[in-house]
């Protein structure tokens, strides 16, 4: 379970969240600028709110009034950006053994399998990522991701910078991870029809305030 009650002030933007999931994955809804990609860096400890608590599976993650932050690498959270962001000078197994490697996690080989077999990517493994689609970059990043043992995977519009034949061919492997990978998701977009056939939850953002929470039938008319 996720719990979110926080506000940050950026500038002359005002973010301010207050929402509770237990969904396989949890939908961030809203126009560019809503606040969508603060508030999950929120989340990933990456930037700390000004007021406010967060936990996740019952343990605090923030708690101002505590004065609790626990660091981004202690947290047990995976991140997928939209520009994959994998090492250029690594091959694919390298980069998918990197986060197992940076949170000193022991060699798992069956695990390594299941998530090349589940995201299709035991084809690319020597290959670089110069020599990747962008469809095939964010399939290893996510890789990369599910390989350190999240509890918990973000996703900051892991298609915002496909176009629409990768999209459609990526879109699939997005819903294989909701329904076997058994690690539950923030996912983050603009996209309407990416949140009707992902999220299981849905957090509405307009303006730095959630306006609606609910099921896919929140995003009719919003």
């Amino acid at each position: 379970m996720l719990r979110v009650e926080v506000s940050k002030q950026l500038g002359e933007f005002s973010l301010s969240a207050d929402f509770t999931s237990e969904g396989r994955v949890t939908g961030l809804f809203g126009a560019s600028g809503a606040g969508k990609t603060s508030l999950i860096n929120m989340i990933a400890g990456l930037l700390r709110p000004d007021r406010g608590a967060i936990a996740l599976d019952g343990e605090t993650l923030d708690d101002t009034a505590a004065g609790v932050h626990v660091p981004p690498h202690r947290r047990r959270i995976g991140y997928v950006f939209q520009d994959a962001r994998l090492f250029p000078h690594f091959d694919v197994r390298q980069n998918l053994d990197y986060g197992r490697r940076m949170n000193r996690l022991p060699d798992d080989a069956a695990q390594r399998s299941r998530v090349t077999d589940l995201l299709d990517i035991g084809n690319l493994l020597d290959r670089r990522p110069g020599r990747l689609s962008g469809g095939e970059r964010q399939r290893v990043a996510l890789g990369r991701a599910l390989l350190s043992k999240p509890r918990l995977l973000l996703l900051d519009e892991p298609l915002g910078s496909l176009d629409e034949g990768r999209k459609v061919e990526i879109l699939p492997y997005l819903v294989r991870l909701r329904d076997e990978a058994n690690v539950p998701m923030v996912y983050v977009s603009h996209d309407a029809a990416e949140m009707r056939q992902l999220a299981t939850q849905i957090v509405m953002l307009r303006h730095g305030k959630v306006t609606a929470l609910g099921g896919v039938k929140v995003l009719t008319g919003g």
